[in-house]
């Protein structure tokens, strides 16, 4: 079997299944189903059918064909699915595909979720050269699968290989290799309305570089696992304080791309922040010190009246694809969206003010803290236009609505 996908100090595993990047296989049941919870099926038939068996939507013509097993029971795994919270479960398989520097991703493979091993001297270790995506896979009520936007992410990690000189998967790759990752993982969807399978996509140059250059080679990876909300207050209001000593971001800088440095950088102020009873910190621009830009994970919009104003994206800001959804979703209601500077002043007298972000999807702020003056929105409630817009954009993740935006992907 062709092991050339497999990058430097991961560990063989003789349960992997290689395929071209463009190729989506359903694999064999996990070893040790010691319960009836995971599927365990008492015969296996394998034949040939067309790949695109699995979409919805047509990916490509030159898409090949793999082998895939039918007759399989694919059951839920044996957990507690009303007592999921934001925190990683290990699931059954991941993906891994790599690439030396200067050249392109081409094979991928599914391996048994597990550790890797790096280099002491691997270029995201030692100069935190790497990105990470977020996205969500829902059931259905028929069963089938739901992810929301792939494209985008693909998209966006592309841009952010650009500015972190690296290599990245091309759009079609990284649908394709999601959506492999999430039919290995299919016992580990929710059930519909019980939370999502969230999809981590990692790139990293997971190559040896002592001088500060790109790293000789690169590594992408998937894993994902099973949540429920990312704020324990679900849809109830959250409480932001603003941190006018600690920025986030700054012009010239990677604020505008999803690296992983963009977040280790926020959590001293956001720990602060809980312990005085916050739930997380919302941060101004570092020039004037007077411009919203964003919460430590997610994206924030202003109402007032028919007005919805969020900060523009301006090399700072990251341009989030649940705020991109809100915006199109918001306007296809009626509302006027802006995206322009929104000043820390015009908090005083909104009306209501929401975050957003792949995780939390939408977030009411029950009262954001400023210089030390609280301030109110809907008694600490949630707002009519948050709770509006946080209906019809989870509503439509979930199948429940119809998809005018053609934004889903529906595996089966």
């Amino acid at each position: 079997m062709e092991s050339g996908a497999v990058f430097t100090g991961l560990q063989p595993n003789p349960n992997y299944l290689i395929f071209p990047s463009r190729s989506v296989c359903r694999l064999l049941p996990p070893q040790n189903c010691s319960d009836t919870k995971q599927f365990c099926p008492q015969s296996l038939k394998f034949q040939r059918q067309p790949l695109l068996a699995s979409y919805s939507k047509k990916l490509s013509s030159t898409v090949q064909e793999a082998p895939l097993i039918s007759d399989v029971a694919y059951e839920l795994a044996d957990i507690d699915w009303d007592s999921l919270g934001f925190a990683l479960m290990p699931t059954d398989f991941m993906y891994i595909m790599k690439c030396s520097h200067g050249q392109t991703f081409s094979k991928g493979e599914l391996q048994r979720y597990g550790n890797i091993e790096l280099s002491p001297s691997a270029g995201v270790l030692n100069y935190g050269q790497g990105l990470f995506e977020g996205l969500k896979a829902y059931r259905k009520q028929d069963g089938n699968i739901l992810l929301f936007r792939p494209e985008e992410n693909a998209l966006r990690m592309r841009m952010g290989a650009e500015r972190m000189c690296m290599p990245s998967p091309t759009i079609e790759q990284f649908v394709d290799a999601v959506t492999a990752t999430v039919l290995a993982n299919k016992r580990w969807v929710p059930p519909p309305g019980k939370g999502s399978l969230y999809i981590r996509p990692l790139l990293m140059g997971s190559g040896a570089v002592l001088g500060l250059a790109p790293a000789p080679e690169y590594t992408f990876l998937i894993y994902v696992s099973p949540v429920g909300n990312y704020f324990k207050e679900g849809i109830a209001p959250i409480h932001l304080m603003i941190d006018t000593e600690v920025h986030r971001a700054t012009p010239g800088g990677t604020g505008g791309v999803k690296t992983i440095g963009n977040y280790a950088s926020v959590l001293k102020a956001q720990t602060a922040a809980k312990a005085k009873g916050f739930t997380d910190v919302l941060y101004l621009d570092c020039v004037h010190k007077k411009y919203l830009e964003e919460v430590s994970s997610c994206n924030v919009f202003v109402v007032k009246g028919n007005v919805i104003s969020t900060p523009s994206i301006k090399g700072t800001i990251l341009p989030g694809i649940t705020r991109k959804s809100i915006i199109d979703v918001a306007r296809s209601q009626g509302f006027q969206v802006e995206e322009r500077l929104v000043a820390v002043d015009e908090l005083l007298d909104a009306d209501e003010v929401f975050c957003s972000g792949t995780a939390v999807v939408i977030s009411p702020v029950g009262s954001i803290t400023y210089h030390g003056e609280r301030i109110s929105y809907r008694n600490g409630g949630i707002g009519v236009v948050s709770q509006q817009l946080y209906s019809a954009l989870t509503r439509l993740q979930m199948g429940l609505t119809e998809d005018k935006m053609d934004w889903l992907l529906e595996l089966n």
